[in-house]
């Protein structure tokens, strides 16, 4: 995985594994890869590992199972989408209609460019 300088690596592990819940990769109640697995898998020090998965319980996307290791929780997946879209309204969208009205994009232009790369 490659990582960019914008957010702490610990926040792009945790929301790679989001992506992968959300993708279907993992389920409700299935285990995901122990921390080591994960951390083994992307190349990074496992503490880094650790206080992803350590975020992604507390926010109560995955649930740990003494012994036994990870899952993900009942509910995860919705639970993602709600909160990626308040934060796409919140934070994305605004800077997307001012870049539109900045260089002249009609939501027409829009509506149509995303229509082409949906049905790709």
């Amino acid at each position: 995985m490659t990582f960019n300088n914008d957010k702490a690596i610990y926040i792009q592990i945790a929301e790679r594994l989001s992506d992968e819940i959300l993708a279907d990769q993992y389920h409700e109640d299935e285990r995901i890869p122990s921390v080591r697995e994960y951390a083994v898998l992307l190349e990074v020090n496992t503490n880094t590992a650790v206080k992803a998965y350590e975020l992604l319980a507390a926010e109560g996307v995955i649930y740990n199972k003494r012994g036994l290791g990870y899952f993900v929780s009942p509910g995860a997946k919705e639970q993602i989408q709600k909160t990626r879209k308040r934060e796409f309204m919140k934070e994305r969208l605004p800077e997307m209609a001012r870049q539109m009205s900045l260089l002249g994009i009609s939501l027409n232009e829009v509506s149509d460019e995303l229509a082409s790369l949906l049905n790709r």
